[in-house]
């Protein structure tokens, strides 16, 4: 039975397809994808620091421990090289997720680029609102809202077309604040740590809430993830023939794989098979993953993002009094979990000695 989109929030929820386009395991016998081999000393400069960008402290120690320790032959918890599997979060975990999630945002443009084509807009407040630059309408749309949005710019076209007018956003919109252009928003902390990782054997997955197709476009030259290993939400697709005779995979409306929250977790067995040895997020979105994750047994590395850095970046939680937000919510009761099993909060103000690559 295909499943119709529930909740906008949470289908593409940190890059969704609607609104604000916003760890422990045992070892496994099953692989997925080519198998990554150990480095040797010759391509690992051991005298250098692999986390530049990270203020020395808990949260840098706890990722170089973990890299040492797993693969450390004479360890008891050193991870064969087929299980080493890493996965990180995208919207507020390896780049900006405010004020909105960059795939809404994507969605808002196409919206202003079909408007002369659909007079009929003009009649629907919240579209009307989007089409004269009210980003903000966004915060106050219903689940119909953003459905509607979805369905009037993102579905009903070939797989490759979508495929296609992603990149060309990527190449030219600009964060709202920075003015930068999004491959520019990454976090450079997180790109140290996902380098790290592969350069001592581990692959890197992005699960994402946001849309799968959306983040494998860029994946490759924005993190050094191949597409192959992003894993997101992902609606139904029709097989069909094109006027040439074609075959041809259209997108449709309906729903298929919802990977936020517990489908994350539901995800990354489905995919790979397997628990990863280390999980990044920060969000209740990302809950699961990281406790998935932990639950594999052996060592592992489960961390959250702390956004309270309101100069360089955001300041949001609502952990720890900070402000309350609807995209990338991270709750009290998510942090009081993450000090009660043993996770790293990375505090973006205090461990990180610069956000951006750009900045000075």
């Amino acid at each position: 039975m295909k499943v119709r989109l529930i909740s906008l929030w949470t289908l593409l929820f940190p890059m969704l397809l609607l609104l604000g386009c916003s760890s422990s395991p045992t070892p496994s016998n099953s692989t997925s994808g080519p198998i990554a081999s150990t480095p040797s000393a010759a391509q690992v400069d051991l005298g250098a620091d692999p986390l530049p960008s990270w203020n020395k402290g808990p949260a840098k120690q706890a990722i170089i421990s973990f890299v040492k320790t797993t693969t450390d032959k004479a360890n008891p918890q050193f991870v064969q090289p087929e299980d080493r599997i890493a996965t990180f979060d995208q919207d507020g975990t390896t780049w900006v997720e405010q004020p909105m999630y960059s795939q809404l945002l994507f969605m808002r443009d196409r919206l202003v680029a079909l408007a002369p084509q659909h007079p009929e807009w003009s009649k629907k407040p919240l579209f009307k609102g989007l089409i004269v630059g009210d980003i903000g309408a966004l915060a106050k749309a219903t689940d119909k809202d953003l459905q509607d949005i979805s369905d009037a710019t993102q579905v009903s076209m070939p797989v490759d077309e979508f495929a296609g007018m992603v990149k060309s956003w990527m190449a030219t919109a600009k964060h709202p604040r920075f003015d930068k252009p999004y491959p520019q928003m990454v976090y450079q902390p997180m790109l140290e740590v996902g380098k790290y990782l592969r350069d001592n054997g581990y692959r890197t997955y992005i699960v994402t809430g946001g849309g799968q197709e959306f983040v494998r476009t860029y994946s490759q030259p924005v993190y050094g993830v191949p597409q192959d290993q992003v894993i997101g939400s992902v609606l139904e697709t029709q097989y069909t023939y094109d006027k040439q005779g074609q075959p041809v995979l259209i997108r449709k409306k309906d729903l298929l794989l919802n990977d936020n929250g517990v489908g994350k977790a539901k995800d990354i067995y489905l995919f790979l098979g397997q628990h990863p040895k280390a999980a990044f997020g920060n969000s209740t979105g990302d809950q699961q993953m990281l406790e998935y994750t932990q639950a594999g047994g052996g060592a592992s590395l489960e961390m959250l993002v702390l956004h309270d850095d309101a100069q360089r970046e955001y300041a949001y939680g609502p952990a720890q009094g900070l402000p309350d937000t609807k995209v990338g919510k991270f709750t009290q009761a998510l942090y009081d979990e993450a000090k009660a099993k043993g996770w790293t909060v990375i505090s973006m103000k205090n461990d990180w000695k610069r956000i951006f690559a750009w900045e000075n």
